[in-house]
């Protein structure tokens, strides 16, 4: 079994910055690739950042420039760093991993997604 933990989300005002931060773990964890998602109720969940096992990172056209993502893949834990934040960023926050788990004939595929964290950004 794999456990997301997200952390890091809160209130913050126009302009401040947050960091999240998203732990996996697990038997035989093989961590590729690491992204943080936003939904706002009623709406789809739209990709912020993404990290691959190698360092490659993508991001959104809407926080580049303002966000940046990495990695610690002893800790197979993701942070992403927001700055300038709007209003309209606000949004419950998810970790989405993809890799792989267990051993040998038990190995098995990954796609999970944490409990979410929420973001308010307001005065």
């Amino acid at each position: 079994q794999v456990q997301l933990v997200e952390s890091g989300g809160g209130l913050v005002q126009p302009g401040g910055s947050l960091r999240l931060s998203c732990a996996a773990s697990g038997s035989m964890l093989s961590v590729n690739t690491m992204t943080w998602y936003r939904q706002t109720p009623g709406k789809g969940r739209e990709l912020v950042a993404g990290i691959t096992s190698t360092g490659i990172t993508n991001f959104a056209d809407s926080v580049k420039g303002r966000c940046t993502i990495s990695r610690d893949n002893v800790k197979n834990t993701v942070y992403l760093q927001m700055n300038s934040l709007k209003p309209e960023e606000t949004d419950v926050y998810y970790c989405n991993v993809r890799g792989t788990y267990g051993l040998g004939l038990g190995r098995t595929d990954l796609f999970s997604w944490g409990q979410g964290t929420r973001v308010t950004v307001s005065s």
